[in-house]
């Protein structure tokens, strides 16, 4: 990556003592980024899919005030990093960039390392 940000001020690195709500909205405003880049049309659906999951697990993680709800959004963040494993390529090299932070990022909130 070029830069450590996205294009809207959205840095690519975690800080450490984000919270699960903080590192899923970061996922999500990552996923959205995507969409000022030309994006080939299957590649888009799978992203278009994992940028609507995360939005909803991003609403969810901000009132995720106990362990059960908690849970559930490392679930559904799950379901991102499953549908982004789908993108083989965007046809975008910056795009490409997002997809890439975005599912790493999904995989370490989906397997609980958000603290």
């Amino acid at each position: 990556m070029g830069d450590d940000t996205d294009g809207r001020g959205e840095g690519d690195t975690e800080v450490a003592g984000d919270s699960l709500a903080e590192r899923v909205e970061r996922l999500h405003a990552k996923l959205e980024a995507t969409e000022e880049r030309p994006v080939d049309r299957t590649a888009s659906r799978w992203v278009g899919e994992a940028q609507a999951v995360a939005g909803d697990a991003a609403a969810l993680a901000s009132d995720a005030d106990d362990e059960g709800a908690r849970a559930t959004v490392r679930e559904r963040v799950g379901h991102v990093a499953d549908l982004l494993s789908n993108v083989d390529g965007t046809g975008d090299e910056d795009a490409d960039e997002r997809v890439a932070t975005a599912r790493s990022l999904a995989e370490r909130i989906a397997d609980g390392n958000e603290d």
